[in-house]
């Protein structure tokens, strides 16, 4: 066989998987296509390993090793996707911009420290009032 169809059934594997990664928006769907990406890359080094007849067969070797790491990442991204759907109830990834739980408002800093002196002197006395 002519190593052509493969590159080309690759390609379009691949081009499918960075559609799937740009335009979705479900981190489930992300991860698949993703996976998509790796198994195009693995059908290349397979079939170009095939064609240059390699007697280590060096392609095949590395392929093994793609689908390791493809393996260790969906079980990784996996448990990512659930850790964030227990916290938030949603996995939309242009949701999730920020990592912390509740968007809570930066303390305003004032002229110095004197803002947490005043503070600090309102709360010892009771809450009436800064002490000046």
């Amino acid at each position: 066989m002519h190593v052509a169809y493969p590159a080309v059934v690759a390609a379009l594997l691949f081009s499918v998987g960075v559609y799937g990664v740009l335009a979705r928006r479900n981190a489930i769907l992300v991860l698949m296509s993703v996976e998509l990406m790796l198994n195009a890359v693995n059908l290349n080094l397979v079939a170009f390993d095939v064609w240059w007849r390699d007697r280590l067969h060096g392609g095949q070797v590395l392929t093994l090793f793609t689908i390791v790491i493809a393996a260790a990442e969906v079980g990784l991204g996996l448990a990512i996707v659930l850790l964030v759907y227990r916290n938030r109830r949603m996995i939309d990834v242009d949701r999730l911009r920020t990592l912390s739980e509740d968007a809570a408002p930066a303390p305003e800093v004032g002229d110095g420290d004197a803002g947490g002196v005043r503070a600090a002197a309102a709360v010892r006395a009771g809450g009436k009032g800064a002490a000046t």
